[in-house]
């Protein structure tokens, strides 16, 4: 079922957004060279802390995990391409890194990702960032009241496959609201014209996640949650929580 959301309730998703923002940038900012993954985690944990708000990441257990997860980001290494695990594994020279994260402040929930790199960038590492930011970009001024959510979709899709890259065909943008999936899914392909009419007050994660090799194949670890290139090309995830508004799209997750 999918809920739409008053004025005031996406007042209140903003509020909830901001703190992710926040998060994200204290975890960018603790990411360096010889740092652990975990020391990301503690920087959003603090942030959380700070701003009383629950974290919808940890002991989150969907159907396909064998178990909770146990922190409140996904941190995403190189050839990961979503729902890393923080461990102790320290950030090297050159890292490609993907930080997802999820905040509840009173009753409504805020999702986004960033990534970065660490140290010394390789340049095909910017290219594909700079691909992943243009996809979420184009699927966001795609969100607008009357279109549907295949527009997004096909927005979305269309920058990936114009840069060479695959995506994870079974992963991909959600509703949110009181929970941090909701309906409708939003696929990161899609036709335009189809998929759930957009109207004021619908409130989408948008989330490119781009795979430099151009295959869509990907594997998952024995810790049941990452989520890795089959061919070992890096990859990249953004993200942003984006209201539909009758005034355009309203990004509640910016910083």
């Amino acid at each position: 079922m999918v809920e739409i959301k008053t004025d005031a309730a996406l007042d209140a998703m903003r509020e909830a957004g901001r703190v992710v923002a926040r998060a994200l940038a204290a975890a960018r900012d603790a990411a360096g060279v010889g740092v652990s993954l975990r020391e990301l985690d503690e920087a959003a944990r603090a942030v959380l802390d700070e701003a009383g708000a629950r974290s919808p990441f940890l002991g989150y257990q969907p159907s396909f995990a064998p178990v909770p997860f146990p922190a409140v980001v996904c941190t995403s290494v190189n050839d990961a391409v979503v729902h890393g695990i923080p461990t102790a594994y320290r950030l090297e020279d050159g890292d490609l890194v993907s930080v997802d994260c999820g905040a509840e402040l009173d009753g409504w929930t805020g999702d986004a990702a960033i990534t970065f790199t660490v140290g010394t960038p390789r340049p095909a590492d910017l290219e594909l960032i700079d691909a992943t930011q243009r996809a979420l970009d184009a699927g966001i001024a795609a969100a607008r009241a009357g279109g549907r959510t295949g527009d997004i979709s096909h927005a979305v899709g269309s920058v990936a496959h114009a840069a060479g890259c695959g995506m994870p065909a079974d992963f991909g943008g959600h509703g949110i609201g009181r929970r941090m999936h909701e309906d409708p899914h939003l696929p990161n392909r899609g036709r335009p014209g189809r998929g759930y009419r957009l109207r004021h007050g619908l409130t989408l994660a948008i989330e490119p996640m781009l795979m430099a090799g151009g295959r869509d194949a990907y594997r998952v670890d024995p810790d049941g949650w990452t989520l890795r290139t089959a061919d070992g090309s890096r990859a990249a995830h953004i993200e942003h929580t984006v209201a539909v508004t009758d005034e355009g799209p309203r990004i509640l997750t910016l910083l």
